[in-house]
């Protein structure tokens, strides 16, 4: 069980409970400050002062004051009219996301809900209860109001949810779990829509898929460079340390070690190849490149998680408006990611060239077998691979350039976060059907080699892949093994540096 406390949150603790399930509990210790804040809202409701959020319409309707005894049908009517999203649901992962981080920022105290709010939120959490959230219709700034609004609505018994399998009604699914239905009082609706969890989510669920998808291009990465028989010397440590870079160190330690006492390494030691090509000779330049890439998104997203993201916010008695809402913070990281992941595809289409393109690689053309010109190998499936990097290249254009006034000029300038977010699990699906074609190349490059075998541990990395291989003798369809080989790499870390990664 995952206890939060509004603060020490991780990518890691996003994992145990949005993707595998893990129950979560709020500290104690979070009890007193959230009642506090609590109170201090109701002191301000019943002294009948005029506060953002409390006792007056929201956004451009700021300016307008609501009467005491309708405070809460205002906080009922924003979560319904504020669930505007359309669109592809969003993952359950992600929505699962969103309700752990919404329940993180709420425990920190500043928010003004109950305790029996936060509580109620966990406890959908906790009974798989998931409110189906389109995944168009946040802007990323005045948080992520439509997203958070459908969670929301769900809480009142509202909508659909996924429970138990299937799409259901909310409220039958909290009758059945035993949970009732939430009637918010005073700021509960705005605290509740207000805040970055559906772009923090988004991008924890890319980073997670990022990490696994960078553990198979390095494996991959290493079979090619046997496969081509390229050289080791670049991924010499003395290269690495003097530029400083850790991960370029990072990603060259691992090549060395998967392709330590390679044998296919050891019969073209003294050739007359002076250089590789950069797709070979510069992997820890790029994919290291791509590695820091991710770790520094992993930072910013670390401290969004753990931040109080609402507005207003309560301090004491004190009610302060300001922009924490702003998804600024986490949509550059988002178009940061998508462009290094893009980069990791660019690279991998490189590599599935050179080894069935015959002008470079000293093997079969296209590594065709049986009668040559009426087979054509894997010609193919390097157009493949160009298409999803060309596509990716489409969508590495920067959301968060782009703004569009919201709210009658009053929120002139957002940060389409949740666009950067989902274009970059975008550019992941697509990186990873790049390195199961580039992997799934690399294998049968690896064949034309035999007897020869690389390193030890790659091919004992390799071995549950290689068994998705069928034999082959002449042309024939090859999307049964690209299938096979994808869909093992979206579901599988191929070896321990994922887990110490996100750690």
């Amino acid at each position: 069980m995952l206890t939060i406390r509004g603060s020490g949150l991780t990518l890691s603790d996003y994992i145990r409970v949005a993707v595998e399930g893990e129950t979560v509990t709020l500290d104690p210790s979070c009890v007193s400050l959230i009642e506090q804040s609590a109170q201090a809202v109701e002191n301000i409701v019943r002294k009948e002062n005029t506060v953002y959020g409390i006792n007056t319409g929201f956004g451009a309707l700021a300016s307008v004051k609501i009467s005491p005894e309708k405070t809460k049908e205002l906080q009922r009517n924003i979560i319904l009219s504020h669930a505007a999203g359309v669109g592809e649901p969003a993952p359950k992962e992600v929505v699962r996301g969103m309700m752990l981080y919404r329940a993180n920022s709420l425990a920190k105290g500043f928010s003004g809900v109950r305790l029996q709010t936060v509580e109620q939120l966990l406890k959908m959490l906790n009974a798989h209860i998931t409110p189906i959230v389109p995944g168009q219709g946040s802007v990323g700034a005045s948080g992520d109001l439509a997203p958070l609004a459908h969670v929301a609505m769900a809480m009142l018994g509202e909508g659909d949810v996924w429970f138990q399998g299937k799409r259901v009604k909310a409220i039958a699914a909290m009758q059945d779990a035993g949970i009732p239905s939430l009637e918010p009082i005073q700021k509960e609706g705005l605290a509740l829509l207000n805040g970055t969890q559906y772009i923090a989510s988004l991008l924890s669920y890319g980073l997670f898929k990022a990490f696994r998808l960078f553990d198979w291009a390095l494996l991959t990465a290493s079979a090619s460079i046997d496969a081509l028989k390229g050289s080791t010397v670049p991924f010499d440590s003395r290269i690495q340390e003097v530029r400083n870079h850790p991960g370029q160190e990072f990603v060259a330690q691992r090549i060395r070690g998967y392709l330590r006492d390679s044998e296919i390494r050891k019969s073209h030691e003294r050739c007359d190849k002076v250089q590789d090509a950069y797709s070979l000779r510069a992997i820890p330049q790029v994919l290291g490149a791509v590695y820091d890439t991710l770790l520094y998104a992993k930072g910013v997203l670390e401290r969004e998680i753990n931040s109080a993201t609402d507005n207003p916010l309560v301090f004491g008695e004190e009610v302060l408006s300001g922009g924490n809402f702003h998804g600024e913070p986490v949509a550059f990281v988002g178009d940061f990611c998508s462009i290094a992941l893009c980069e990791l595809g660019n690279i991998s289409e490189r590599r599935v060239d050179r080894m069935v393109n015959p002008l470079v690689s000293n093997l079969p053309p296209f590594l065709a077998r049986g009668e040559s010109g009426l087979n054509s190998g894997f010609m193919l499936w390097q157009y493949t691979a160009a298409a999803l990097v060309s596509e990716n290249k489409t969508l590495c254009f920067p959301a968060s350039v782009d703004s569009i006034p919201t709210s009658a000029y009053q929120e002139d300038h957002v940060s389409m976060g949740p666009i950067a977010a989902r274009k970059l699990l975008s550019i992941i699906e697509n990186d990873t059907k790049i390195v199961a074609i580039e992997l799934m190349i690399a294998l049968r490059a690896l064949e034309f080699l035999q007897p020869l075998r690389s390193g030890p541990a790659l091919m004992k990395a390799l071995e549950p892949v290689y068994a998705l291989l069928s034999p082959y003798q002449n042309d024939r369809f090859f999307g049964d093994d690209f299938e096979r080989i994808y869909r093992y790499i979206s579901h599988n870390a191929a070896a321990t540096f994922f887990e110490t990664a996100i750690s």
